[in-house]
């Protein structure tokens, strides 16, 4: 995968992107635009698993990404705004799918007929590639080792034998703990939220976690941790499309160039992560 960023690609994407959409922002609630004959005529044509909605899934308890609301039980997140915008650039709705293991995710849009899409902080790699399609990158990120702050440890110490390192199964952040921390014991869990709570109690000596999430876990509700090392893996976030379906991928890549150009791309990084990314 080009490390190319969407920015880049705008310039010559735009005149490439083959059905007309609804330019624009979306309600609060996602619904879709009345556009164009031209944007019912695209969404007409998109193989969706239901008319007239974009169906999406994801793990929600990845924030601020995604994660359930615990007053409404709605999910919210950075993510979660994004499906409700491009749904909306695209003249649908959207429509958001109860949560998912992160590891289910690509096999689910690879067997199709569940979602159409999965927009979950998914890091484009090539394994992935084999079994899915992904939209140009809407996001970059790298990795992070977190610790209790004050415990002393580094990355040098935690690949020590009898280490406990706790990750998001399924995850690029995985991954490098397995290739990097070989003396150590990975210990995979369903969600994130339960790695850094268990680093916070004492269960677990370190995670490895996406930077965006340590950075907003951190600030925000885990102000006893830190983050040791910033890893650069130079990692791109994209919505995964089945490969059977190339129109609903151009017609998500169309909807993030518009949202570069209209300012909504921007204002949603600068909602959940205080400035544009």
């Amino acid at each position: 995968m080009s490390n190319m960023t969407r920015r880049n690609f705008i310039g010559g994407s735009a005149a490439a992107a083959g059905i007309a959409l609804l330019a624009g922002c979306s309600s609060s609630d996602g619904a879709a635009d009345e556009g164009s004959a031209a944007t019912t005529e695209a969404a007409d044509d998109l193989g969706l698993v239901e008319e007239g909605k974009l169906t999406c899934i994801a793990n929600m308890y990845f924030p601020p990404f995604e994660s359930m609301d615990e007053e409404t039980g709605e999910p919210v997140g950075f993510d979660i705004d994004l499906g409700a915008e491009l749904a909306a650039h695209m003249g649908l709705e959207v429509n958001w799918l109860p949560s998912m293991q992160f590891d289910t995710l690509v096999p689910t849009i690879a067997t199709g007929g569940t979602a159409d899409c999965t927009i979950t902080g998914m890091t484009i790699t090539d394994e992935r590639l084999e079994e899915i399609a992904f939209t140009e990158p809407y996001l970059d990120s790298n990795q992070a080792v977190v610790i209790k702050a004050g415990s002393g440890e580094t990355t040098e110490s935690l690949n020590e034998e009898g280490k406990q390192i706790a990750v998001q199964a399924g995850t690029t952040g995985a991954d490098w703990a397995e290739e990097n921390l070989p003396n150590a014991t990975v210990v995979p869990l369903d969600e994130i939220i339960s790695a850094m709570t268990g680093l916070s109690t004492g269960s677990y000596d370190g995670i490895v976690i996406d930077l965006p999430v340590a950075r907003y876990q951190i600030t925000n509700s885990f102000s006893d941790l830190e983050v040791v090392e910033e890893v650069p893996t130079g990692e791109q976030y994209g919505v995964g499309v089945s490969k059977d379906n190339p129109a609903l991928l151009e017609a998500l890549d169309a909807a993030l160039v518009e949202m570069d150009e209209d300012g909504s791309m921007a204002e949603l990084q600068t909602k959940w992560f205080g400035q544009e990314l």
